[in-house]
């Protein structure tokens, strides 16, 4: 029995754990628990390294990029505007313009009250900015230097500045409606500047910005050059100058509602001054009212009245139906036509050719549009341009508006002899008195002379266009002598040059009331348009007077304005009042001695 206990004893000693092996056995299990925590965090890590950097490396790139650079513009200065001899007439100039990103603006009614301070705006303005709810606004757009460095010193979070480009206009008012002006994108909006956009623009480049956490600049790319092309006119800045003042004096002095006036070469179509008033400052176009900044001269139209008793004239003395000394009955000063009786403003009997469009006789001049006849005479209309565009290089311009003879009524005929039923631009008609000056050619009338890019080379040249023969040289000769009689013994007697022959012809026509839609008693449009000197002509000038209230007439308000453009013009362009050479034509194109600078 004491055998067998021992050896049971001695069995259980065997089998029983001790404390050293029990800490032994623990330890080796943590070291396994560790191994294996160790080995499953590596292999998640590695995992996750093995993503960002194979599967989603380009994504991460992009958004590192968008969180430490910023892709921005350039500034892409607009080309200046010159005129013929070089003035600028609009530049472009460097400025800074103010910009929040409201979601990094850590006070916003703080920050609202320092850049009112410093920008001069109502702080509430610049508040309602900052809670638009969008990540990017503007804050003043143009700001002054004084400005833009008023705001750095303030190290507002959120707030910061990119250097813009500007238009100016350094002559203000001048030459608005020619060359218009621009928007805050520094897009043209209106006149040259809208035509010409895509010249005077340049191409914008990117430039990449690298910036550090609080978004200060620490490195940006150079911009390559974004410069616009330049634009150099045909017009003359002394000579617009004095279109612009005596068109104002004319306007101002009849109470008129507006004017315009243009002067044109009627051998090559430059355009050497075109006007209106009222006028605007394109430094501050938004603060002009629409009417005002409304180039009428090109894109409205009006009834010329008597002024178009030259293209009739024109029409039947080409086709050899009358010359300057027949004699034409003027039935005493009226005459019924369709049931409807046209008067004179005076009762004449009996005169010559030449007498009806010297004195603008309603009479004579519808009894000659009846010896041309419908056909013939519309194919004179349209020949001079009429109911056409005439393709000059600015936005909006108007065909006017001319009936088809097959929808003339039988008053028609006599009314477009005397310059009623056609609308026309102030331009258009312009244009076809220079047909008239020049020989007989009709020109494309043109603002732009030439284009030049930032590293000189030309991109584009006008050159004088003649778009057809409307008339024979010798007609225009005759005619030309004719409407000189309008100015030395007829109703143009006001438009006289000292020193030069005048030739041209007046127009008081009566505009359309719109409530009763019949003619006006009250409101008429005032025109003079004619050419000097007769036998070289240098200039071809026109002046529309709008409603004028009190010297109502074409010879008493236009013809006048007319005088004092073309004086102090030619004086200007120094032209002699001596004939050098005798007339004549070289392919539509004045000779070289007497080409304008």
């Amino acid at each position: 029995m004491r055998m067998q206990r021992r050896a049971r004893e001695k069995s259980s000693d065997k089998g029983a754990i001790t404390p050293a092996s029990a800490k032994r056995s623990l330890l080796r299990r943590r070291v396994i628990i560790l191994f294996c925590s160790l080995t499953a965090a590596l292999t998640v890590i590695s995992g996750q390294l093995f993503s960002l950097q194979v599967f989603r490396y380009s994504e991460l790139v992009r958004v590192a990029d968008g969180q430490t650079s910023r892709r921005v513009p350039s500034v892409a200065r607009r080309g200046t505007i010159y005129d013929r001899n070089g003035r600028e007439l609009a530049i472009s100039v460097a400025t800074s313009s103010i910009f929040a990103r409201p979601s990094q603006v850590e006070n916003p009614e703080r920050t609202s009250e320092a850049l009112s301070a410093a920008l001069q705006l109502p702080a509430e303005k610049i508040l309602d900015r900052l809670r638009a709810g969008k990540s990017f606004v503007y804050i003043k757009r143009a700001a002054s230097p004084e400005e833009a460095e008023a705001v750095e010193r303030l190290t507002l979070k959120g707030i910061g500045s990119d250097v813009q480009s500007k238009r100016f206009y350094p002559k203000a008012q001048q030459a608005a409606h020619l060359l218009g002006f621009v928007g805050t994108d520094d897009r043209g909006l209106e006149g040259l500047e809208l035509q010409y956009d895509a010249y005077l623009a340049g191409k914008r480049q990117w430039i990449m910005r690298q910036q550090d956490a609080k978004r200060r600049t620490i490195f940006r790319e150079e911009a390559g050059e974004a410069q616009g092309a330049d634009l150099h006119l045909t017009i003359d800045e002394v000579v617009q100058y004095i279109t612009e003042r005596e068109l104002e004096a004319a306007v101002t002095q009849s109470g008129a509602l507006s004017g315009s006036a243009i002067v044109m070469d009627p051998f090559s179509g430059e355009i050497l001054a075109l006007a209106n008033y009222p006028t605007f400052d394109p430094n501050l176009y938004t603060e002009a009212a629409a009417f005002a900044r409304r180039n009428r001269a090109v894109v409205d139209y009006y009834e010329p009245g008597s002024a178009f008793k030259a293209i009739v004239g024109a029409g039947a003395l080409e086709e050899r139906l009358v010359r300057p000394d027949d004699r034409i009955n003027a039935e005493g000063g009226a005459i019924e036509v369709g049931g409807v009786t046209i008067r004179d403003h005076e009762r004449f009997q009996i005169l010559t050719f030449a007498e009806v469009l010297a004195h603008s006789s309603n009479v004579g001049a519808i009894k000659v549009g009846q010896r041309l006849g419908k056909s013939h005479y519309y194919d004179y209309i349209s020949g001079f341009g009429f109911g056409n565009l005439t393709k000059i290089d600015l936005p909006g311009e108007t065909p006017g508006l001319i009936r088809r003879p097959k929808e003339w009524s039988a008053l028609s005929l006599a009314s477009l002899s005397i310059g009623q039923e056609i609308s026309v631009s102030p331009l258009q008609m312009l244009t076809a008195m220079s047909a008239i000056a020049n020989g007989g050619n009709l020109v494309r009338p043109y603002v732009a002379k030439s284009i030049v890019a930032a590293d000189g080379k030309v991109i584009i040249e006008n050159a004088p266009k003649p778009v057809r023969r409307v008339i024979s040289e010798a007609t225009a000769r005759t005619l030309a002598t004719i409407l000189k009689g309008v100015v030395t013994d007829g109703t143009g007697k006001a438009a006289a040059v000292e020193g030069f022959e005048v030739a041209g012809k007046t127009g008081t026509s009566q505009k359309i009331d719109r409530t009763t839609g019949r003619y006006s008693r009250s409101k008429v449009v005032a025109s003079f348009v004619g050419f000097v000197p007769v036998e070289q002509p240098q200039l071809a000038i026109i002046v529309v007077i709008d409603e004028p209230t009190t010297l109502r007439w074409g010879g008493s308000i236009a013809a006048p304005t007319f005088r004092e453009i073309a004086r102090e013009s030619l004086k200007h362009l120094r032209k002699s009042p001596v004939v050098q050479e005798p007339f004549r034509l070289v392919e539509g194109v004045r000779h070289a001695a007497f080409r304008l600078n």
